[in-house]
């Protein structure tokens, strides 16, 4: 049986590595003001390259993984 995490690997296949928050928006169905707060208050690690934020596809994973413990 495959595991959650290997779920999510596969239906964000066509995202890269790397997702900006508009990408973010649409892996996780939320609106861009969620997607920022996740963001800033560290609940999904991310890098600020200047202005913009660039999330690991492999935090996001993480963080649905974690929601379906719960």
């Amino acid at each position: 049986m495959e595991s959650i995490k290997e779920n999510y690997e596969m239906m964000f296949t066509s995202y890269p590595d790397l997702v900006n928050i508009t990408q973010l928006k649409e892996m996780l169905g939320i609106g861009i003001t969620l997607a920022y707060r996740l963001v800033r208050n560290k609940t999904i690690k991310a890098l600020k390259v200047g202005r913009q934020y660039k999330i690991p596809k492999r935090n996001v994973i993480a963080y649905l993984t974690n929601q379906n413990e719960i």
